[in-house]
């Protein structure tokens, strides 16, 4: 096969962990999805006690090894009251800005009966009603879910099952059009995951031995700032995070490149390393942009935070509306394939 066909592969391993709900601290299905799908490439996925996934691709040096981090947990919510409505309040899991829950349908786990479904919704959410609806600023104080279910008091949604302390999951709609671009809540970050699977599969079918030992860190608590704080094998000397690429006002990158990130909200990454990943870039033919990231912060500054000592990179592809619904295309997925296996080079 050839990168573009790889990067098809990327995507259809996109919309198997994008079917698995997973906010952060709450990665059990994604968890099942990822080591399944290692399974099947012939790849071992160990869990990390903290609930990561670690996978080694091999390679020749174990002294000068490489970590790619990527994480799988999504911004999400949970239960914080069970109103006498029987209605739910809720506080976000990650920087699920309010604006951007409101009227999206959900699924609340509850912890020993089952899964229900809801739509969270402004409090008195009928324009026809409520004459103040089009002025009002969605915040959690006026968001409410509202199970899809015949309760009309918390004694009622109690009954249910449904408790305080419930994950609630948004439905992340997720669609491929025909002109190559993905749409989906979550794609932060599950499309490089995604990536990092298709690099895997890539090394496997070409059996090509990177000159340095090259692992995978699958992480669950990013949206939250630790992710990729623990779980460095022996030997590192560099981790990259393959997260996504901004796309806005004031960037270069758009969703049809991959962003090489020189400088976020925690510092200037590795100068040597955003070097020899814009050499990858150009060496493979791949579309990139570099750009300085004005809100962010990515795994591997958690890596660094913890004591880490560690060169370190950050790149993705590009991805517009973070934290939103958002949208990428198969070009941004396959340039960033171009730049990982240029910089093995393998």
């Amino acid at each position: 096969m050839q990168i573009k066909e790889y990067a098809e592969f990327a995507v259809s391993q996109t919309q198997r962990l994008l079917a698995a709900d997973s906010p952060t601290g709450f990665p059990f299905a994604a968890q099942d999805a990822l080591t399944a799908e290692f399974a099947a490439i012939g790849c071992e996925a160990k869990k990390t006690v903290k609930g990561g996934i670690l996978v080694d691709l091999g390679g020749k040096n174990k002294d000068d090894g490489l970590l790619l981090q990527a994480h799988i947990d999504t911004l999400g919510a949970m239960v914080a009251e069970i109103k006498g409505s029987g209605r739910l309040r809720l506080t976000p899991l990650g920087g699920l800005p309010a604006v951007m829950a409101n009227t999206e349908n959900v699924r609340i786990y509850t912890k020993e009966n089952g899964v229900y479904e809801g739509t969270i919704q402004l409090c008195n959410a009928s324009t026809h009603v409520n004459g103040n609806l089009r002025t009002t600023v969605p915040d959690y104080d006026n968001l409410e879910v509202v199970p899809d279910e015949l309760v009309s008091s918390a004694e009622e949604t109690r009954k249910l099952g449904i408790e305080v302390g419930d994950i609630v999951c948004l439905d992340p709609r997720t669609r491929v059009t025909e002109k190559g671009y993905i749409k989906s809540r979550f794609l932060d970050d599950k499309l490089s995951a995604g990536i990092l699977v298709a690099l895997a599969k890539y090394l496997k079918d070409t059996g090509k031995v990177p000159e340095r030992r090259v692992y995978l860190h699958f992480t669950i608590f990013e949206e939250v700032g630790h992710g990729g704080a623990g779980s460095v094998p022996d030997g590192v000397t560099e981790s990259i995070s393959v997260d996504m690429g901004c796309v806005g006002d004031g960037l270069q990158c758009t969703e049809r490149q991959v962003s090489i990130c020189a400088k976020d909200s925690g510092g200037p990454y590795s100068y040597e390393v955003v070097t020899k990943l814009i050499a990858a870039a150009k060496q493979t033919g791949a579309d990139y942009k570099v750009d300085v990231y004005p809100h962010y912060g990515s795994d591997v500054e958690a890596t660094l935070s913890a004591g880490w000592d560690i060169r370190h990179g950050l790149i993705g592809p590009g991805v517009y509306a973070s934290h939103g619904y958002e949208r990428s295309h198969k070009d941004g997925v396959e340039a960033t394939l171009k730049v990982l296996v240029g910089y093995l080079g393998v």
